[in-house]
């Protein structure tokens, strides 16, 4: 019984430290680019976006749908870049074990 108590403490202290880690990361910061820097996005590790910057040269008309699908993969490649560091920072507390449903 000892030792199913240990290991609840252990559980519970994994859970607070990984609590403390994503509380950590909601409010950092990535960025994402596309079109060779044309579009940027910054978003939180939490995905909210606080700002698209877009080169003045490509807000043309006619190139709307062009402009359109850079925003998307400025935003697909921030995103990408929010996983990574929520992954290396959640490996870091779990020491690498994949937990079903902590995460």
């Amino acid at each position: 019984m000892n030792n199913m108590q240990q290991m609840f403490a252990k559980a519970q202290k994994l859970q607070a430290k990984m609590a403390e880690v994503q509380k950590g990361l909601e409010n950092r910061e990535v960025s994402g680019t596309s079109g060779s820097g044309a579009v940027t996005v910054v978003m939180t590790v939490s995905g909210v976006v606080k700002s698209i910057s877009i080169d003045k040269e490509l807000i043309n008309p006619d190139e709307k749908d062009l402009l359109e699908d850079l925003i998307v993969a400025a935003l697909g490649d921030a995103r990408f870049e929010s996983a990574k560091i929520y992954d290396t920072e959640m490996s870091a507390v779990t020491g690498g074990l994949n937990l079903p449903g902590m995460f």
